[in-house]
This record gives structure tokens, C-alpha cells and sequence, in this order.
């Protein structure tokens, strides 16, 4: 099941930046108004007339988010290349929370809220551990014409993840499952922050934390702008898409079910009965319903350096053909993943590594230091990192305690 998330990134350079402004609404500055970054623990509170800074930012792509009472929440792009940024951020008042509403009662509400927290937080030992604080700001649809459950919000999610140690507040842009095709997209901007605990529940937050880190889409992208894939133990192959052999040519599929057709048009419906092959339609029925092509796993080893290439100071980026199917070697798959839907076919040779697939959906991904995507609609994943979810998120500037040692999942 492919994942998608926009989140707030940047790159580690020497010299460090600020973005600094206002905050108001059309008439004042709004004191007090929370100012974060998307994807990191870094924020700061507007002052008496609205001001805010944020100090030692490195040169990236970042998306501030906005939070005040009374205002709807708020998101604004900004990139930092060779100098400090200013910015004025206007809110907009929530007329939710200023007007009474009458919400319809559904009794599918539940059942939809259950959905959206396994495909949104995940299915993951940790995702065990994790609670929506106020899953009452959610608001769920479901279009039975297109089997399409959509989910929304004006407020910040508030998820709290006792197996990592954060509280996220999660600015929710889009939410979107559709049940026929089984594809998930969601995108958001999420802002960490520590849970108070002991010195040895914060030890457990820890290991917790590596465990999530290593092996991740965020880790992988790392090391391939680090040119370590290798050394850190990810194995680059591709997967290969190829005419399914168990599936005819479309024209003869078309031509045999044109023929059953014509012999039930010809008869008439109550003729037709007994000069019709019920089987025989069955067959061609099922056969147009077969995927055109099927995945094969190439065993060619794709060297990272032949798909890395320079775009400026601050970025890399990379294109290919068909997909990149990613091995993390020093982790092997869990038996909870097993027994999801997201488990990626394998030759029987094949070690029971972690595998992802890498679909591209625009050309060229452009990539930080940090393992952030700059252009994060042009990737769909597949396996386990579509498995992981928030659950297993960690901030965009989080920095592995050993580079050496990897924790066992």
C-alpha cells in the first residue's frame, strides 16, 4: 500500500539562518500565537505584538505551522537558501468554534475513525502504544459511489506516542483511503515534543527511537547523500514490471467475451439459457480482471552512486526506471509485519530483510541531508515503509546515537 507524507525539512550546513516575523489577523498582531516547524521539536511564542524568531536554521525547505485559539491553523512554506527569511502570517478565524453547529449523527462514525487511525498511525507494535487525544475534531466521510473514506480536520491532531516518547501536533492537509484500489495518501505536518518521564522510561524512549530511525525511508535518503547506502546496509535492486504469463493477449480476452455477447444478444435472454457456457464467461470474465503485468524482483544490484547526482549546495536528487526495490540488511522483517497486506513477494533465496519499494510518480526526487524530500509527491513506498507510519515517525533532525550498531526490530 503506497504512503505518502509532506513534511517540513532541511539540510545541515555550517552556516545557520533565522525566520523571523509576524503573526496577526487582519487588523492586529496576535500575541501568543505558537509558531512551529514541521517535522522538528523547534518553536517559539509570539510576543506582545506578534513577533517571533527562529534562530540557527540550516539552508532548506521548511513549513512553519501556526496555532491560536480562536484561529483556524495555519501552514506557510519557506525556504531558506544563503540569508534569513522574514515573513507575515496572516490567521483566519475558525467560525467553527465561534458558531454553533449542528453536526448529523453517524452511526458508521466509529468504524471510520478505527479505519483512519490503523491507516494513519499504523498497525506496528508501536502503533499499539500511540492515542488521538481529540479524535472528536475529526470529521469523516465516505463516498460509497468511488468506496473513498476521506478525513479532515480545522484543529491540530493531537497523537500521543508512548512507545517513542512524543506528543505530535499534527497539521492534517488531506487523508484519503480508497477500499476498492487500497491505496492510502496522506499528507500533514507534524510537530514533536517530549514526554515527561523518568530517567528509565527515557532510556526505553531511546532504543525505541533507534529501532524506528534505522531502516527508514528517512535513513535510506541519508545515506544516499552521504554515498554510505552500502556501508549503513541497504541493498539497492529494481522491480521489474512484466507482462503476467498467466493472462491472455487483451485482444483475445476482448474477442471471446465480444463472441458470449453476441450469442446472448442473438438468443435473447430467455434463449440464451443453456446456449451460453456459464464457465466459459466466467473464465474470460476473470481473466480481463487479471493485472496486465506482475512484478519481477532483479537480482542486478543498482549502484548508488550511478542514481545520485548533485542539484545545488543543498540538494540531490535522482530518476529511474520502474521502481527501486531498498533492502535493509541488518534488520530482518517482524512477524507482525508478515501478517499485514503490505508484505512485498520475494524469491525463496532472498535473505527475509526488510524490504521497500520505491514507486516514482514525477521525476526528478529531490532530497536533503536529513533524508528529507523536497518534492514528496513523486514518491509512492510500498512494504515496510508503508507499513511504518506516524507511529514510527521520529523528527527530521534526529541524530542516531551509534552508526555502527543497529538495534534489532
Amino acid at each position: 500500500i503506497p504512503l505518502l507524507l509532506i513534511i517540513g525539512i532541511n539540510s545541515f550546513t555550517q552556516n545557520t539562518y533565522s525566520i523571523s516575523g509576524t503573526v496577526r489577523d487582519v487588523k492586529d498582531g496576535l500575541p501568543g500565537a505558537s509558531i512551529y516547524l514541521s517535522g522538528y521539536k523547534i518553536a517559539a511564542v509570539a510576543d506582545n505584538d506578534g513577533k517571533f524568531r527562529l534562530a540557527n536554521l540550516q539552508p532548506g525547505s521548511y513549513n512553519l505551522l501556526v496555532q491560536m485559539v480562536g484561529y483556524l491553523p495555519y501552514s506557510k512554506s519557506v525556504i531558506i537558501a544563503d540569508k534569513s527569511v522574514q515573513v507575515d502570517l496572516v490567521l483566519k478565524e475558525n467560525t467553527v468554534e465561534l458558531n454553533e453547529v449542528v453536526i448529523r449523527a453517524d452511526p458508521n462514525r466509529q468504524k471510520y475513525i478505527n479505519q483512519f487511525k490503523e491507516f494513519f498511525i499504523g498497525k506496528t507494535p508501536n502503533a499499539l502504544q500511540c492515542k488521538i487525544l481529540n479524535p472528536q475534531v475529526l470529521r469523516v466521510d465516505f463516498d460509497i459511489s468511488k468506496s473513498t473514506l476521506t478525513v479532515s480536520t480545522t484543529e491540530f491532531l493531537i497523537v500521543e506516542n508512548k512507545a517513542l516518547g512524543y506528543r505530535l501536533k499534527y497539521m492534517l492537509d488531506h487523508f484519503e483511503y480508497n477500499s476498492r484500489t487500497r491505496i492510502i495518501y496522506y499528507s500533514g505536518h507534524p510537530f514533536f515534543e517530549e514526554l515527561k518521564a523518568s530517567a528509565a522510561k527515557k532510556k526505553k524512549f531511546i532504543a525505541a527511537r533507534e529501532t524506528a530511525y534505522y531502516g527508514s525511508s528517512q535513513h535510506f535518503f541519508r545515506s544516499l547523500y552521504n554515498g554510505t547506502a552500502q556501508q549503513e546496509g541497504f541493498i539497492i535492486n529494481k522491480m521489474l514490471k512484466v507482462p503476467n504469463p498467466n493472462r491472455y493477449p487483451e485482444y483475445v480476452i476482448n474477442t471471446n467475451l465480444d463472441k458470449i455477447r453476441f450469442t446472448a444478444e442473438k438468443t435473447g435472454i430467455r434463449q440464451s439459457k443453456g446456449k451460453v457456457d456459464t464457465a466459459l464467461v466466467a473464465f474470460w470474465t476473470k481473466q480481463k480482471e487479471m493485472p496486465k503485468t506482475i512484478d519481477k524482483f532483479s537480482r542486478a544490484d543498482v549502484q548508488p552512486d550511478t542514481l545520485v547526482h548533485d542539484y545545488d549546495q543543498n540538494l540531490k536528487w535522482l530518476n529511474y526506471t520502474d521502481a527501486l526495490l531498498v533492502q535493509y540488511t541488518r534488520e530482518k522483517e517482524s512477524l507482525a509485519y508478515s501478517k499485514t497486506g503490505f508484505w512485498i513477494f520475494r524469491p525463496l533465496d532472498v535473505p527475509e530483510n526488510e524490504v521497500s519499494v520505491i514507486n516514482l510518480m514525477q521525476a526528478p526526487v529531490r532530497f536533503y541531508k536529513n533524508g528529507g524530500i523536497y518534492d514528496s509527491r513523486s514518491l509512492l513506498y510500498e512494504g515496510y515503509w508503508a507499513y511504518e507510519k506516524v507511529a514510527d515517525m521520529v523528527p527530521m533532525d534526529y541524530v542516531p546515537l551509534s552508526k555502527t550498531t543497529t538495534p534489532a526490530k
